[in-house]
C-alpha cells in the first residue's frame, strides 16, 4: 500500500466557509492528535510505524510531510526514496500514510497546526513506534 491524498473541498458563502473531505472514512481510527511544532524546532523527524497508519489534515498554516517506506526496522537503508507532500489549511485534503512508513513533519508557517488520526490503540503504541535520527534521510525540499 502507498501513501495517498484524499481530496476534499472548501465551500464558502456570505456566512463563512466549511472545509470537508467526504471521501475520508474513519474506519479503524482509534485516536487523534493536534500537532503544532515550535518555532525553534519546526521539524519532527523521523518517526516510523510498523502497524499504525497515519492520516494528516492541516487545520492552520501549512506543513511539508515527508515519508519513506522502511526496508529494515533495525538498520534501514540510508538511500531510500523520500516522498513529500505539502498540506495547507487553504486546501482541504487528508494525507494517508499506511503502516510500514516513517514520516517527518515540517512546519512551513508560524502557528501551523496539523490534525493526526491514528489507527493503533494507545496501549499498543510503545511497541510500534520507531524513532530514527533526523539526519537518517533528507527531508524533501
Amino acid at each position: 500500500m502507498e501513501a495517498t491524498i484524499i481530496e476534499g473541498n472548501i465551500f464558502t458563502d456570505q456566512r463563512g466557509s466549511v472545509s470537508f473531505v467526504n471521501d475520508f472514512k474513519f474506519l479503524g481510527i482509534e485516536r487523534f492528535y493536534i500537532i503544532e511544532n515550535s518555532e525553534m524546532h519546526p521539524i519532527r523527524a523521523w518517526q516510523g510505524h510498523k502497524l499504525d497508519s497515519k492520516n494528516f489534515y492541516c487545520i492552520a498554516g501549512s506543513f511539508q510531510i515527508s515519508f519513506v517506506k522502511v526496508d529494515n526496522w533495525e538498520n534501514p537503508s540510508s538511500d531510500l526514496i523520500v516522498e513529500s507532500v505539502v498540506l495547507s489549511a487553504g486546501v482541504s485534503a487528508v494525507l494517508n500514510i499506511p503502516c510500514g512508513y516513517a514520516n517527518a513533519i515540517k512546519s512551513l508557517e508560524k502557528g501551523s497546526r496539523l490534525l493526526s488520526f491514528s489507527t493503533l490503540p494507545l496501549d499498543q503504541v510503545s511497541s510500534d513506534d520507531v524513532r530514527f535520527d533526523v539526519n537518517n534521510w533528507k527531508i524533501g525540499d
